[in-house]
């Protein structure tokens, strides 16, 4: 039985808590939030006693085995960047494995940071994009891992908010369906500056065809501007789908539905309840940290460095939307990018 710690006791990360009902291997012990109300309020309602206001304090009396960051990139009310600094507090507590609220970053210098640091620790960081694990996913990847689409053709993937907020989780998606290759050449195109210093900096909408190291071409698209809707609800973020083309069918995951056709089965699909949905894949993901230290080749599928490299597509996007110019992946990106998105914007 694994011990677990939380940082950040908000809406979040309530679902990070609630999803512990799934959780077989792990135990959630101990919360920490500068914020008393807060975390009073969160230990009263899942049960924890032990509360702190100190991550430093927590992590020397706790010794977790994994702990949430469940936090936002920027400090709230500044224009701090604190997803490094956080990481990097609990690699040198020798945290063995963390989970990681998405963004992993946010502009082009945290990011670096934050690669620099995936070089040198020893700590297993993942990135909270708990799609991957979402029962219906899971079926409809099986499919494709086992042929009943025919060989991948193409991929059309969306969300309808910002390329930062919801970006990370398609990437993810797509990476997913496709054995985690990575990206290697990305044609982008952005507009709206509406975004841009907000506590998620990010263009309002961007565009993009990626080549992918398999040959692989997949088209993105972000915003509501230009990315399709994907469920009734008006809520902005749940409007995320990726739809996979085979050679001899196709399988197409949505917020709240899913379709398939394939030679055996044909035409099928129905609707989808997200919430119950997510909160096994919550589950599931934590569950899959735990395997993770149990067994080292069983690499989570949404480590820091794999999701790195789609954050890096991420700033490529920009970049090319800024430079109009098709950009080579992985690739180093300027400091001051979001300077000279102002600039373009």
């Amino acid at each position: 039985m694994y011990k677990t710690a939380m940082l950040g006791c908000g809406g979040r990360a309530r679902a990070h808590a609630d999803a512990y009902r799934f959780v077989k291997n792990g135990k959630l012990a101990a919360i920490c939030d500068m914020n008393t109300e807060l975390l009073n309020k969160f230990g009263d309602d899942f049960g924890i006693p032990s509360r702190y206001t100190d991550l430093d304090e927590m992590l020397e009396k706790e010794k977790p085995d994994v702990l949430h960051i469940v936090t936002a990139p920027v400090l709230r009310g500044s224009n701090e960047r604190i997803r490094y600094p956080l990481m990097k507090q609990a690699s040198d507590a020798g945290v063995p494995a963390a989970i990681v609220e998405k963004p992993i970053a946010v502009e082009s210098e945290d990011s670096k940071q934050i690669a620099g640091l995936a070089e040198e620790t020893k700590t297993k960081f993942v990135v909270n994009t708990q799609l991957n694990f979402h029962p219906q996913n899971l079926e409809l990847k099986r499919d494709v891992a086992e042929g009943r689409i025919g060989d991948i053709k193409f991929i059309d993937a969306s969300a309808r908010s910002t390329p930062v907020d919801q970006g990370p989780h398609v990437l993810q998606l797509v990476s997913s369906y496709i054995d985690n290759s990575r990206p290697t050449r990305v044609l982008g195109q952005i507009s709206g500056a509406e975004q841009l210093d907000s506590a998620q900096p990010s263009p309002q909408y961007a565009s993009a065809r990626v080549q992918y190291d398999n040959g692989l071409h997949v088209s993105v698209a972000f915003g509501t501007a230009i990315a399709p809707t994907a469920s009734d609800d008006p809520v902005v973020f749940f409007h995320k789908r990726v739809f996979v083309v085979g050679t001899k069918g196709f399988v197409h995951w949505r917020f709240s539905s899913w379709e398939r056709s394939t030679p055996e089965g044909g035409y099928e699909g129905g609707p989808l309840s997200y919430g119950e949905q997510d909160v096994i894949a919550q589950g599931n993901l934590t569950e899959a940290v735990f395997d993770w230290l149990d067994d080292e080749s069983k690499v989570h599928p949404t480590h820091l460095k794999q999701s790195l490299a789609e954050f890096n597509l991420l700033l490529g996007i920009y970049y090319s939307g800024i430079t109009n110019e098709v950009i080579d992946l992985p690739f180093d990106p300027p400091y001051g990018l979001m300077d000279s998105l102002r600039a373009k914007l």
